[in-house]
């Protein structure tokens, strides 16, 4: 950025990695200076394309080489635009240089000579190949019998095309690429799939296409290579497979550790005799007893990062049961929740809310012996954030996993065991345990209504974007 009316310049991006001159010597650089560094070949056209530009308003989209620090010379494609002021006078230029040296070298040698480049396939460790506007390979070279099975000449003569060899669930990964193509032509597209051999194996590849322009700026042909990248993702794949076998390993231990604590909250609830005391123990116990389930379940799941949360209730509230069971052992609880994978730092706040009105209920809302029902129920709802759509509960299928689609959740939870007190102000509570319920909605940026009548209903919904694949 070139402030026109102070001098100023602002470099940023790989400044240093391009040209070889550090951010503090970019910075000193006035106009003359940067057009010094351009070659001679070119510095008469770019001037008159500056010139040009600012006399009509017109967007500036030059190439030339620039020389580095060390004297070297790289191919640019420069693009800019000049800012006017309130009263139309230039005031700054904005530019973007982008280094084309290998588009620029590829070009040149394919131009340069056909069998120099043919020499160069040789020994190539994959395959080059040549496409005209509609697709049609031009030729196909290199190690294509390796990587494919078929020969150059299965290609050539039609009996085979690549698009028949890639995998069907990676189809829409190329198409969508094409798109990217058509819509950004000057680009380079990169991507990796899978695709089926002769012998019906699978390699892994990875390839990069784009256009190669004539004198006239049409498209000449398409050029891309492709690389056998197999033995990469093999590694990638046994890596993370360590990486979940260390993860797992973490939330094990973690586990372990939450029982010893929540041991060590007994044995000292054990020395006292009032019961304020030994209450408050039991419930700081069942806190850390919701957190160690939760590292429980992460411990079994095959990814370590998300929780089967209906799964992870059941068991919770079993343990809350059971801690409370002396006078309850007449209380039915009924749970209906959706097939929901929630990722640790929604499922921990979440566990200890559904803690805290759980061992609420138990210890307030029923008398000793008496007959009551406490029912919670979890579902989803995704909303297309694009066409504002809506689905919910069963009508998600599982594989879902749009990211257009922001998740949204609704826990309720209620008791029949009466009327929740009038004089107690459920947002500004005195009780740790209701603070602790606010807390966490707040935490989760969700909200928490309270419905008073012959049952006592939480009702708390928060969202989850970008929420795990696995649900």
């Amino acid at each position: 950025e070139f402030d026109l009316q102070n001098g100023h310049v602002e470099w940023a991006g790989a400044v240093t990695e391009l040209t070889g001159y550090s951010y503090s010597e970019m910075q000193n650089f006035n106009y003359y200076d940067w057009l010094d560094h351009i070659h001679p070949d070119k510095r008469k056209r770019v001037q008159q394309a500056f010139k040009k530009c600012w006399n009509t308003g017109e967007k500036f989209n030059e190439e030339f080489r620039f020389r580095r620090k060390d004297g070297s010379y790289f191919c640019v494609e420069n693009k800019g635009v000049y800012l006017r002021d309130e009263e139309g006078r230039v005031c700054k230029a904005l530019g973007v240089m982008k280094d084309i040296t290998e588009i620029k070298l590829s070009s040149e040698k394919l131009r340069e000579s056909e069998e120099l480049y043919r020499s160069f396939l040789q020994n190539f460790k994959g395959i080059a190949f040549k496409l005209d506007s509609n697709l049609i390979p031009i030729f196909v070279e290199g190690a294509v019998e390796e990587i494919t099975g078929y020969t150059e000449e299965d290609f050539i003569s039609g009996r085979i095309s690549l698009p028949e060899l890639i995998d069907p669930e990676d189809v829409q990964l190329l198409d969508t690429s094409k798109n990217k193509m058509i819509s950004f032509p000057n680009s380079i597209m990169e991507y990796e799939y899978r695709l089926r051999r002769k012998d019906e194996t699978v390699k892994w590849v990875h390839e990069l296409i784009h256009n190669i322009y004539n004198a006239s700026g049409e498209i000449e042909f398409i050029q891309g290579y492709t690389y056998d990248i197999t033995q990469k993702k093999k590694a990638e794949e046994t890596l993370a497979k360590a990486e979940v076998i260390g993860m797992r390993e973490i939330h094990h231990r973690i586990k372990n550790n939450l029982q010893i604590v929540s041991s060590l909250l007994s044995l000292q609830a054990d020395k006292f005799r009032d019961t304020d005391v030994i209450e408050a123990f039991r419930e700081s116990e069942n806190r850390v007893v919701s957190m160690s389930i939760i590292h429980e379940e992460l411990h079994k799941s095959e990814d370590t990062i998300s929780i089967n949360f209906a799964a992870y209730l059941r068991k919770l509230t079993s343990e809350l049961l059971y801690s409370y069971r002396v006078g309850n052992e007449k209380i039915q609880l009924f749970l209906d929740v959706d097939h929901i994978f929630l990722g640790i730092d929604t499922a921990i706040p979440l566990g200890i809310i559904v803690n805290e009105l759980f061992s609420n209920s138990l210890k307030y809302a029923f008398p000793k012996g008496a007959d009551g029902e406490i029912r919670i129920s979890l579902f989803r709802q995704l909303q297309n954030l694009e066409f504002g759509g809506t689905l919910k509960g069963e009508d998600i299928e599982t594989d879902i996993t749009d990211s257009g689609m922001n998740s949204r959740f609704t826990l309720s939870y209620s008791d029949s065991g009466g009327h929740f007190p009038e004089n107690i102000n459920f947002r500004s509570p005195e009780t740790l345990g209701l603070q602790l319920v606010n807390a966490l909605v707040e935490q989760l940026d969700g909200t928490i209504e309270l419905e008073r009548g012959e049952k006592t209903e939480f009702i708390i919904r928060f969202e989850e974007k970008d929420f795990p694949r696995k649900s």
